[in-house]
């Protein structure tokens, strides 16, 4: 099955989902996870109607980005050091994976270097597995309100992945818990930041994760095929 066949696929159990959920499949985006692939998926992927990607390595992605000149728009997802904001600076419209006030700093200050400002998402570890990133259910709030201070990014809301399961439905209730700590925080009506943006579900337990009110999934092995 080809990469365009796979994302219409995809594309018709997001829709169903979001129909099944009752909510309007407009608010679901896929972001077609890359990270591995050659540039030449992704341009495959673009040809298919495909305009968002996601990247989770610094290095990989920085030569990716430069060889895929179609104009798709990026976000980084994946656990990010300090010291490598840098080197995607201005490239990215959305990093999903601030976990910390020192990343938020970072990226304030780099994206000031190139006059633009960066959209983000604050990662909650919902589950406390030690294996994952994330600040806590607790420490989000108070995370929140530091970077909305910050003059070139922009909270529009929060990200996380759940444990692993068999059974998707039981990744549910991490969706859910999101989704209440999201609009916690959408009730403290700090200025600058929005609760817009859920990223949450992946090809596993995207459609659980779209019942829970997700607006962006980040799928790549459904779309691309296993990694080699």
């Amino acid at each position: 099955m080809s990469i365009a066949e796979r994302l219409e696929r995809v594309r018709d159990e997001i829709r169903t989902a979001a129909v099944r959920a009752g909510r309007n499949p407009d608010e679901v985006r896929l972001v077609a996870v890359s990270k591995t692939r050659p540039g030449a998926d992704v341009v495959r992927a673009f040809q298919a109607g495909q305009i968002l990607f996601g990247e989770n390595y610094v290095q990989e992605f920085s030569a990716k980005a430069a060889e895929v000149s179609e104009p798709v728009e990026w976000h980084f997802i994946g656990h990010l050091q300090s010291n490598k904001v840098k080197y995607i600076s201005g490239l990215v419209s959305m990093i999903h994976s601030v976990d910390r006030l020192s990343l938020a700093e970072e990226i304030s200050r780099q994206w000031t270097r190139v006059n633009k400002t960066c959209n983000v998402l604050i990662q909650v570890n919902v589950s406390g597995e030690a294996t994952k990133s994330g600040t806590t259910a607790g420490d989000a709030l108070a995370l929140v309100r530091a970077a909305s201070l910050l003059p070139n990014i922009r909270v529009q809301g929060l990200m996380t992945m759940p444990p692993f399961f068999d059974d998707p439905a039981a990744a549910r209730p991490y969706f859910a818990e999101l989704k209440r700590l999201a609009d916690l925080i959408a009730a403290e009506h700090i200025a600058g930041v929005e609760m817009r943006e859920l990223s949450m579900g992946m090809s596993g337990d995207f459609e659980a994760a779209i019942q829970e009110g997700a607006t962006l999934v980040r799928i790549g092995t459904a779309i691309f095929g296993e990694r080699g």
